[in-house]
């Protein structure tokens, strides 16, 4: 930090209305990688309303859509309560502790904290499951002071004692909605259970929703009086996203398909259906058409998926066909396109799946076929959205099927994960609301 200068805040006449980050009480160790390194002058709809009182040490629960910066929001406050704390801590004792219902989220949260957090001397640290387990307990026994987390690897490393969180200082939650749909409730409730009470913590709820339910369940875990953020609830889908709704027969839709990434300048895409094994039938059908594409869904193992969004990021791949264990979370930059081949069983998975472009001020097409077995959907998701889609029907040409370029696809489907062995005679573990719909 020597030789950097903190920058004078602006006055107000020159601010437009705007929240610069260098005006708020951000320690200068954050400062200098959001100015900097990151190029973040001023905060987003959701940083401005929230990080005011978070920083002032509330407990809050925020709503804002999908890719509007909530995760830099409680990242910054985990950083800041990190470097304004001198309590003694054991190497496996966390200051901080955030929750996320997927890996790829708490991945991302991870990657996140490294740029956010790279001059304050915090140790972070992504556990999840899916993973070598001997080598995230020894990175944890080496020493961590912020851990992102799904609830299951968590209370399995904080029951073997590998993980003491009883000196937790600021808990987060983040797609806490998304924690209801999947059942981890329990979990979080088990997990709440092992830190600091409510009145020797900092608690942070973040979503894209926040339904009665979840306020009532973010209650048992708040300080009395939290403070309620909701950013542009009438919007719930961003500006920079452009969305097409065809109506269009099952049996066309893969010509559709192939006419639109063709004849797009589609860099980035990522197209969404809603079981695994619809899923592999198209990715059958792109690979004899000679389009590059890659898998991603429950079923490919926890390594491949996380090797087939690095190299998405780094545009080696350019075709994603995936379930909804991508449609939040996944923090790609430039998806130029999102299509939602089967439109999904849930309105707000609608939100969340084309949430994957259009991120951060950039642009994004979202381009939805609606057919005579999903259709029946579309009143839901306008209701949801508070606006009515428009619809048209493709053009003749754009249905007519090429022929295919190999007779059969030169790669398979990755190999499925092989189940767990039970004991004989036991219950066969029950699946989850989510699990059912494919995710």
């Amino acid at each position: 930090m020597e030789g950097w200068v903190r920058p004078e805040p602006l006055p107000s006449e020159e601010t437009d209305g705007k929240t610069f980050f260098q005006s708020l009480p951000i320690h200068d160790r954050i400062q200098r990688a959001l100015l900097d390194d990151l190029g973040f002058k001023t905060c987003s709809p959701i940083q401005a309303d929230a990080l005011p009182s978070c920083l002032a040490g509330k407990d809050l629960a925020g709503r804002a859509q999908t890719g509007t910066g909530k995760t830099a929001a409680f990242l910054i406050t985990a950083f800041q309560r990190f470097l304004e704390n001198e309590e003694e801590r054991a190497a496996n004792q966390p200051f901080a502790l955030i929750l996320a219902p997927t890996r790829e989220l708490a991945l991302q949260i991870g990657k996140d904290a490294s740029d956010i957090g790279r001059y304050t001397g915090c140790q972070h640290l992504a556990v999840y499951g899916g993973m070598d387990y001997d080598r995230q307990r020894r990175e944890i026994e080496a020493g961590v002071d912020l851990v992102a987390a799904t609830p299951g690897r968590l209370m399995d490393y904080a029951r073997r004692r590998v993980l003491d969180l009883s000196k937790v200082r600021v808990l987060i939650i983040d797609e806490a909605d998304r924690m209801l749909d999947m059942g981890f409730i329990p979990d979080i409730r088990r997990i709440v259970a092992m830190l600091p009470s409510v009145s020797h913590r900092q608690t942070l709820m973040f979503s894209a929703t926040l339904p009665p339910q979840i306020i009532r369940l973010g209650a048992q875990w708040m300080r009395e009086n939290p403070v309620t953020v909701e950013v542009e609830p009438e919007q719930v889908v961003a500006e920079g996203v452009h969305e097409t709704v065809y109506i269009v027969q099952a049996k066309d839709k893969l010509a559709l398909l192939l006419w639109e990434l063709k004849c797009e300048t589609s860099k980035r895409v990522i197209i969404f259906r809603n079981r695994r094994r619809d899923c592999e039938r198209l990715y059958a059908h792109l690979q004899r058409y000679d389009i590059s594409c890659e898998l991603l869904t429950g079923d490919v193992p926890q390594k491949k998926r996380l090797g087939v969004l690095e190299q998405f990021r780094a545009g080696e791949i350019r075709v994603i066909v995936a379930t909804d264990v991508a449609g939040r979370g996944i923090h790609v930059d430039a998806v130029t396109h999102v299509f939602n081949y089967d439109l999904p069983y849930e309105p707000d998975d609608y939100v969340h799946r084309i949430g994957r472009t259009g991120r951060a001020g950039a642009t994004g097409r979202a381009i939805s076929f609606a057919c005579e077995e999903r259709s029946f959907v579309l009143p839901e998701i306008e209701e949801y959205i508070q606006r009515e889609l428009s619809c048209s029907h493709p053009e003749p040409e754009m249905l007519v099927l090429p022929p295919p370029v190999h007779d059969h696809p030169d790669r398979q489907p990755p190999a499925r994960r092989q189940p767990t062995r039970q004991h004989p005679g036991s219950r066969p573990p029950r699946r989850s609301s989510s699990s059912r719909r494919g995710r």
